[in-house]
């Protein structure tokens, strides 16, 4: 039986990084957190099912996780999983994260039942209606809900945890849900080969130069300046939701630096991805990464600098406007919803 490190080393090496920083209890609270919403991802996401048992699923995700339905059934049924992707193994697991969220103390365990509920009913209503996006607040609103929802997630427990940060609740619960919108636009960015393959095409009708184009034509070579008219609609867009990120890390004190950091490898690692996406048409064909070496470099870096507010600014400036690097193999870039593949664990 895996652990719930393993797990989350499996899944993503990036947060594993990341979580392993926090002080106690944000630690156990964020990793259970974190491994709960892969299960949701996968029952989003995976190509196994068809939609309408998509719905079914996440509807009996959160039933089990408010307490309200038997869990080994739909333990026995993620066991099944049989896609080769991190979501997939998390998801085989599934009695292994339950059990992690029993461990919990009742205030987290709430606010974690709670808000992973919320983003799995966001994922079963996006499911059912498909993905289709006519206006940006269409894709704010599936945003919101894969995305934005954590963002007010690991805000409660950092209000609830962190007694510094309880007097700027409420500017911070608006400012984290910018925060997710932010990675998750660059994500968007990164992802648009790969979404595409999978039927989905994160781009509003709203974005298209031409109404006569669909968003699914945009990787059509005689459409190639409409695509990029897109991709520099996308870039604008998450520009301002990182500008939002950047307030937010701001009213964290800095005397609670371990999580200043938890929250600013991820907002680093996604400014830098977008430079490099940035009227780069690779993006339409590959997904767009930063080197090992500025991983390595941005992570010194902000171990030791980012407890100044003004150095994260002239920082970020300072990413934004580099231009990119060759060095070696690909690395990991922002956080993102599929990350690289995993370890083998076995499974139950």
């Amino acid at each position: 039986m895996a652990s719930l490190q393993e797990l989350l080393v499996a899944s993503s090496r990036t947060f594993a990084v990341g979580i392993r920083i926090l002080p106690e209890p944000l630690r156990p609270e964020i990793t259970v957190a974190y491994l709960l919403l892969r299960v949701s991802d996968y029952l989003e996401d995976n190509r196994e099912l068809a939609d309408d048992e998509k719905v079914a699923l996440l509807g009996s995700w959160r039933r089990v996780l408010a307490g309200d339905a038997e869990r080994q059934p739909l333990i026995e049924r993620l066991r099944e999983a049989r896609e080769d992707t991190p979501d997939a193994l998390v998801a085989r697991h599934s009695a292994t994260v339950l059990a992690g969220l029993d461990g919990l103390g009742p205030p987290a365990k709430e606010i974690l039942i709670r808000r992973v509920g919320e983003s799995s009913a966001g994922m079963a209503r996006w499911t059912e209606r498909g993905s289709r996006f006519e206006t940006e607040a269409d894709l704010d609103d599936y945003m919101h809900e894969v995305a934005g929802r954590v963002g007010h997630l690991l805000t409660e427990l950092f209000t609830l945890r962190l007694p510094g940060t309880r007097s700027a609740r409420a500017r911070l619960m608006p400012l984290g849900r910018e925060f997710g919108l932010a990675l998750q636009t660059v994500n968007v960015i990164r992802g648009l080969h790969e979404d595409r393959d999978r039927g989905w095409v994160y781009v509003p009708a709203a974005f298209l130069p031409d109404p006569g184009i669909d968003a699914r034509q945009l990787f059509d070579p005689e459409n190639l300046d409409a695509a990029m008219a897109v991709l520099a609609r996308l870039v604008t867009k998450a520009d301002g939701h990182l500008a939002a990120a950047r307030a937010y890390i701001r009213l964290i004190p800095r005397r609670y630096h371990r999580v200043r950091l938890f929250c600013l490898l991820p907002l680093l690692f996604a400014v830098r991805t977008l430079a490099i996406s940035r009227a780069n048409p690779d993006v339409l064909r590959r997904e767009t990464k930063m080197t090992r070496r500025e991983v390595k470099a941005i992570t010194r870096r902000a171990v030791f600098l980012g407890f100044s507010n003004g150095w994260i600014e002239r920082y970020c400036r300072r990413l934004a406007s580099a231009p990119p690097k060759q060095n070696g193999g690909p690395a990991q870039g922002a956080a993102r919803r599929v990350p690289p593949a995993p370890q083998r664990i076995s499974s139950p």
